[in-house]
């Protein structure tokens, strides 16, 4: 029998199929499943450079790029496939200054890998395809996090279903204005 909130799980965790890219972007976060997962992906040759963004945070002692780096290098990865991005404060600015790294880099990609969380997957994926160009293919590969929030579990205990409510509610709140403007110019 569905649960009555199954639209919201849908909706809110999902994934795509992955395919040869030509970076793997990660929003800023303190969770090390994000680089692990990148670097995994990394190692299997599906992209050959890693872009973590992210800048100062209370809940790492640096900022999260670094921290990120530091997981990705502990896992093998080599410091020049680690592009660095660490002024971000929000997942606009994840986008936004990610982009402005890659082309910096003479990087103009195609195809993108994003590694979130899984529940921020919706917002992240929503974000990176407003900011980057239309013709950017973005495959999705979210991440269980360190809280072990996930698409079976959220709606079983408080702490989990304000992760994703709180996701959720972003997601009016950060494209409310642009989709007013894009309806009043069509």
């Amino acid at each position: 029998m569905p649960f009555p909130f199954d639209c919201i799980s849908d909706f809110m965790f999902f994934e795509t199929e992955l395919a040869q890219s030509d970076v793997i972007l990660i929003p800023g976060s303190s969770h090390p499943q994000l680089m692990e997962r990148a670097a995994m992906l990394y190692h299997q040759g599906i992209a050959p450079c890693i872009l973590p963004s992210g800048g100062s945070t209370p809940h790492v002692e640096t900022t999260e790029w670094e921290y990120l780096r530091n997981v990705g290098l502990s896992l093998g990865v080599p410091s020049e496939s680690i592009l660095k991005e660490d002024q971000a404060t929000n997942t606009f600015e994840n986008a936004r200054l990610s982009l402005e790294v890659l082309q910096q880099q003479g990087i103009h990609p195609k195809h993108v890998i994003l590694v979130c969380k899984n529940y921020h997957a919706r917002r992240a994926l929503l974000t990176y395809q407003f900011v980057f160009p239309k013709e950017t293919v973005f495959y999705v590969s979210p991440v269980i996090d360190k809280t072990g929030t996930s698409k079976d579990n959220w709606f079983k205990e408080e702490e989990k279903i304000k992760f994703v409510m709180n996701e959720l509610e972003k997601v009016g709140k950060y494209f409310r204005t642009a989709i007013h403007e894009m309806g009043s110019n069509s």
